[in-house]
């Protein structure tokens, strides 16, 4: 089994309106994007957080049934992560400040895409995210490969709760005290914050973007 893991930019449009789940500019952005990797949103299942509640923590198992769930309008259901254990479906995460995890167990051919944001790694989500794993699927956390989608750094998004640490500084913790080998951690170190091929909503919330956009962060596994 072969992974794709791949994370837009500002070129290929914005990957979510939260105003607008069906609008057909962010349809045609997404079916553009995958459509260069010779894949169809179709096979695609988004991952879809809401900030409601106290749980920040919520992890589900996708498969067939959800193909296509969330791509042309609101997702059937909001969770912090999803697994799959199915090739070819593509878990679709859009992002804007929060770092977009991918982990891949290529023992047990599993792969999950996790959501670990402010919220999340407050309640130590990278963390439970391989413990997921492992409790779930008997995956082995010093053989997991992990992909890191771009975040912005601690200068210029400090997490208060935390020691004012940066996003991926508490994201690298918690992933190696779960077991995770530093080695098998690939991380796309570009700040969102100031690097213009990235959206950032707190950038956008400061005034120095213009358009409040989402890139997103893709994974798949392929048959070889």
């Amino acid at each position: 089994m072969k992974l794709l893991v791949a994370t837009s930019t500002v070129a290929d449009g914005n990957m979510l309106n939260r105003n607008a789940y069906s609008h057909p500019q962010i349809i045609a952005n997404r079916q553009k994007w995958l459509a260069k990797f010779g894949l169809s949103s179709d096979y695609a299942t988004r991952l879809s957080v809401v900030y409601e509640g106290n749980d920040y923590c919520r992890y589900k198992e996708v498969g067939p049934a959800e193909l296509g769930d969330g791509m042309t309008g609101a997702p059937l259901e909001a969770a912090d992560a999803i697994v799959t254990r199915t090739p070819g479906q593509i878990l679709f995460l859009p992002i804007a400040d929060c770092v977009g995890t991918t982990i891949f167990d290529p023992e047990h051919e599993v792969l999950m895409l996790s959501h670990l944001g402010r919220h999340s790694l407050e309640q130590d989500g990278g963390f439970k995210s391989v413990q997921f794993l492992i409790d779930h699927y008997d995956s082995d956390p010093a053989q997991l490969q992990v992909w890191l989608a771009p975040a912005p750094g601690k200068a210029t998004y400090p997490v208060f709760s935390m020691n004012n640490r940066g996003l991926k500084e508490i994201a690298y913790e918690q992933l190696t005290r779960a077991g995770v080998r530093l080695d098998n951690i690939t991380d796309n170190a570009a700040d969102t914050a100031i690097d213009g091929n990235y959206y950032s909503h707190s950038e956008f919330l400061k005034g120095h973007q213009t358009e409040d956009g989402r890139f997103a962060m893709l994974a798949v596994m392929q048959q070889k």
